[in-house]
């Protein structure tokens, strides 16, 4: 590794929240997140908007960042930016703005795949965690993906199995939806689930492959179960909601849950990461925890403030992608559909 300190701006837009981190080398010197609050009026990210919020947010939160990495500018060695996947439009601005940035510093810019960097962030250095040797498997779990990824080196990854339908995390906010419960739901389900008995209530999990995860037929299971309970008594959901959120929760992190035991018994790798938005879910991380002496298994858990979209993982990603030479030309392109493989 290189002994001059390496400045990275990590700069991420793939959703809402626009994000903007310097790292020196694999430590984190700032991390500053805008969050949209316009979204929740509509019970989801309105892509028009989100666009137009990154392009007022962007300028603001990269200086925010260099201020409180309490370093100039000039001393940035590359800029790494989300090229997806994504909204085009929340893309296209992160995009953008670190190429013209990088062309006005003279400094090279990279690239940086917004899944591979969910992953990728367990390698950023704090003292409270420790980093998992290759090959590890990751389960990539967020509002767009669900997947389980083996992970052989920094940029060689495999998806060994992955949703045939919807993502776990809007199994969790279309649940909460059809309880009532405003956007983004699935934090409510994990606060509520936290006073309510798990086996209260019991939902058909999927069959589908060993590997593979389903989440749409449980959704419909849910409500169902809701409509036909409401129908002989209207207050069902209000004398009954803890007991609803801790058996959904229950269920899903099941689900999940028996699908890495069947990939670790598959591939005898027991080194187990989590990553991506719905790994904050309280029940995943306790469950997760336990299985290190249930199953003799060694998990990585990551800090709360990088399981959401945060440029502190791009910035990560291209620290490492730097040590390698793996630039990207000007005329990069953002992608709104990307693999984690790609």
């Amino acid at each position: 590794m290189n002994s001059e300190p390496i400045y990275i701006l990590g700069i991420e837009s793939s959703c809402d929240d626009t994000s903007a981190a310097i790292l020196c080398n694999e430590k984190v010197l700032s991390n500053v997140v805008a969050n949209q609050e316009i979204h929740t009026a509509y019970g989801g990210v309105v892509p028009e908007l989100a666009s137009r919020a990154h392009q007022q947010n962007i300028i603001p939160v990269v200086q925010q960042a260099i201020q409180k990495a309490n370093i100039d500018k000039n001393q940035l060695n590359a800029i790494a930016f989300t090229r997806g996947p994504g909204l085009m439009g929340s893309l296209l601005v992160g995009t953008s703005f670190a190429k013209s940035f990088a062309m006005g510093l003279d400094i090279p810019l990279i690239g940086v795949n917004h899944m591979q960097a969910h992953i990728l962030a367990h390698f950023i250095d704090d003292e409270n965690h420790n980093k998992p040797p290759f090959p590890f498997l990751c389960l990539t779990i967020s509002g767009g993906h669900t997947q389980i990824v083996k992970v052989n080196d920094y940029f060689e990854m495999e998806v060994l199995g992955e949703t045939l339908d919807d993502a776990v995390g809007e199994a969790f906010d279309k649940s909460a939806k059809i309880l009532g419960l405003p956007y983004p739901g699935g934090p409510l389900i994990d606060k509520y689930a936290q006073l309510g008995n798990p086996k209260a209530y019991q939902f058909t999990k999927p069959r589908v492959g060993k590997l593979e995860f389903s989440f749409s037929g449980l959704k419909t299971g849910i409500l169902r179960f809701i409509e036909k309970n409401v129908k002989e008594n209207p207050n069902f959901i209000k004398e009954n909601l803890h007991d609803i959120c801790a058996s959904i929760q229950h269920t899903i992190v099941e689900i999940l849950l028996d699908k890495l035991k069947n990939t670790v018994k598959q591939t005898g790798i027991k080194h187990i990461a989590i990553a991506g938005g719905v790994s904050a879910n309280s029940e995943i991380r306790k469950v997760l925890k336990e299985s290190e002496t249930n199953f003799g298994w060694t998990t990585y858990i990551p800090k709360f403030e990088y399981t959401t979209d945060n440029a502190a993982m791009i910035g990560i990603s291209g620290y490492l992608a730097y040590q390698q030479n793996k630039f990207s030309d000007i005329d990069t392109v953002a992608t709104a559909r990307l693999k984690v493989t790609e």
